[in-house]
Parts: C-alpha cells; sequence; structure tokens
C-alpha cells in the first residue's frame, strides 16, 4: 500500500484510538505501538474489501494481539511482580500533548493501571473492551472464547476490583498542584515538618526499581518523611509535572532522570505516591525538556 492509500489513510486515523486501546491492555507504551504496529500488518495481508466495519475490525485485533502480549507475560515470569509501575504519560504542567489526548482519555491514571495489571488477561480485555470503549459483550466473548455472559462476569470483576482500590483522585488539578508543590518544595528544602501537611496518616509509597532491585513499598507518613530525608540529601531535583493527566513529580539527579511520581491527591493531602524509578525504563521516556 502506497501513501496516498485511502485504506491507508484509514488506518492512520483510527491510530489513536487504537493506541488508547492497546496502552490500558498493556500499560506500556512501547507495547502498544508494537500491537498496533502489528495490526496494520494483518490489514495490510487481509482483503480490506470483506472489512464492513474497518474500526471494530482493527479495535478487535488489537485487543487479541494484546490479550496475546499479555498471556505471553504470565508464561515468560516464573513469579508474579510484587509491584510494576506502568510506563507513565509525562507531560508539562501547564500543557498537553495533543498525541496524548487519545491515551489519557477517561482518566487513565497510573492508579488505575495498577490496577488493571491485576487482573487476569481476559478480565483486563473484557473491562477494558467494554468499559472503556463500549465494545459490546457478544464481541468480547469470541476472543476470550467464552460465552456473552461469562464475558460478562468477567469484566463485573474487574470493575468490582477497581471499585474496592478506589485509584480516583481529587478531580480539582489546580488543588493537585498546590499540594504537590508544597511536597516538592518542603522535600527539596529539607522542611520535613511542613511535609505533615501535605501527607495523609495512612499514605502509601511504592517504587518500582526495575528487576534488578528489590521494589519498595512504605506505609505512613513518618515513613514517607524517612523517604523524602533521604532524597533530599542525595540531591535529586524535582519537578512538577503532569503524569497520566494527573499531578505527578519528576526528578532528576546529576542531569539523569532518576524518578517519574503518580501522585493521588485527596481532599488536600497525598495519599499514594507511585515511583517509576527503573533507570533502563526512564532512559526510553522524552523528559529532555526538563533536563534543559
Amino acid at each position: 500500500m502506497t501513501d496516498g492509500d485511502p485504506i491507508l489513510q484509514a488506518f492512520e486515523e483510527q491510530r489513536p484510538h487504537l493506541r488508547g486501546v492497546a496502552y490500558r491492555m498493556l500499560g506500556s507504551t512501547g507495547e502498544a505501538d508494537d500491537a498496533v504496529q502489528e495490526a496494520w500488518l494483518r490489514l495490510d495481508r487481509a482483503d480490506a474489501a470483506e472489512i464492513e466495519n474497518l474500526g471494530g475490525w482493527l479495535t478487535t485485533v488489537v485487543a487479541r494481539i494484546c490479550l496475546n502480549m499479555l498471556r505471553a507475560r504470565n508464561t515468560r515470569r516464573e513469579q508474579p511482580l510484587d509491584l510494576h509501575v506502568p510506563d507513565p504519560i509525562v507531560e508539562p504542567i501547564d500543557g498537553s500533548d495533543p498525541e496524548h489526548e487519545a491515551l489519557l482519555a477517561d482518566s487513565v491514571g497510573i492508579a488505575m493501571l495498577m490496577v488493571l495489571e491485576t487482573l487476569s488477561p481476559a478480565e483486563r480485555l473484557a473491562f477494558v473492551l467494554h468499559d472503556m470503549f463500549a465494545v459490546p459483550f457478544d464481541e468480547i466473548a469470541p476472543l476470550v472464547d467464552r460465552s456473552p455472559d461469562a464475558a460478562r462476569q468477567l469484566a463485573s470483576r474487574g470493575r468490582r476490583r477497581l471499585q474496592a482500590a478506589d485509584p480516583e483522585s481529587d478531580t480539582d488539578l489546580e488543588g493537585q498542584r498546590e499540594v504537590v508543590e508544597a511536597f516538592v518544595a518542603a522535600a527539596r528544602e529539607g522542611e520535613f515538618d511542613r511535609l505533615v501537611n501535605v501527607l495523609h496518616p495512612d499514605v502509601v509509597l511504592r517504587a518500582d526499581f526495575g528487576p534488578d532491585r528489590e521494589a519498595q513499598e512504605l506505609r505512613g507518613a513518618e515513613a514517607v518523611m524517612a523517604q523524602a530525608r533521604n532524597f533530599s540529601s542525595m540531591g535529586a531535583r524535582g519537578h512538577v509535572v503532569r503524569v497520566n493527566g494527573g499531578v505527578g513529580t519528576v526528578a532528576f539527579l546529576d542531569g539523569k532522570p532518576f524518578s517519574v511520581g503518580a501522585i493521588r491527591v485527596r481532599e488536600g493531602q497525598i495519599v499514594e505516591i507511585d515511583f517509576l524509578a527503573d533507570p533502563a525504563r526512564l532512559a526510553t521516556l522524552d523528559l529532555g525538556w526538563l533536563a534543559a
């Protein structure tokens, strides 16, 4: 197919939607792009004239590819990961990238993606396709080799898991920003008593350092403040940014990305902090606009 081919043009129109589906399914921007590219290769080999609904066909193909990728992940792992922070979408605090709009529609925060990580591949597919993209269960059922009623139950289990985890943050971005800026300033200036005002007593901090180091989970304001002291003593510099549509942080140490933090704020206090601190994955993120 050539650049002027109408099928290629139609595919490109669908690409943002397909990336959004794949990102919710996989929690990885790189793997999402791989899944979308594989869908294009399958379309290129198919008889497009026989496809009545190209958007629906492509959504189904991407979902099936992602399902296989999730199952392959589980097969490769000898044991489940204790903690995995999905790939964050990082943007300037005062702006957003139009290319990210489809990825971040429906406020797909890191907290929600982390709950999706706990679902089985079939549960995740059923929930994502039905609850986020309104795909009927009659169309989901063949993808997971279940009846429509069984597919409905898969989505329901995923929905209950999300409701139990309650991954929602305050929707007031300006309010979130004030809290996060106060947190970053207090940590940077070493005024740790000020952190008490912005940390919920039962705050949870989780850090994903990658496969070569054990993940960390801290609970309670005192434990998080102790970690902030260690962070400050290292000389890392934090920046307030948008992470998956909410307010978060990016820290640099010696000119290199040190961490990306997704922060949940509720009623004026930080209730959860999820850090990606895996050097290999951080190196793949486009954060040069912050370091400059």
